[in-house]
């Protein structure tokens, strides 16, 4: 495993030790593996709302939605986490 040496304010520090305090995570290192692992799965969500968009708008036939509607998609589409 490659090793990555990052800064942080104290605020940022204080945080992500507090998450490991909770008793959720190992280390601060596995709580940023799982941000990070949330963050590549929330930017394939978001690829695949937006190729569905220019699919729907190459084919003509659209009409485009409300941002209600939008919301309703996204919740539906990814599992309740908007992007």
């Amino acid at each position: 495993m490659a090793t990555m040496n990052v800064s942080l304010p104290e605020a940022l520090k204080a945080w992500a030790e507090e998450q490991v305090a909770g008793g959720r995570y190992a280390n601060v290192s596995d709580y940023i593996r799982d941000l990070i692992r949330r963050d590549q799965d929330r930017a394939e969500k978001i690829a695949s709302l937006r190729a569905l968009i220019d699919e729907a708008e190459a084919s003509g036939d659209y009409a485009p939605w409300s941002a209600d509607e939008v919301r309703r998609a996204a919740k539906a589409t990814s599992g309740g986490v908007t992007p």
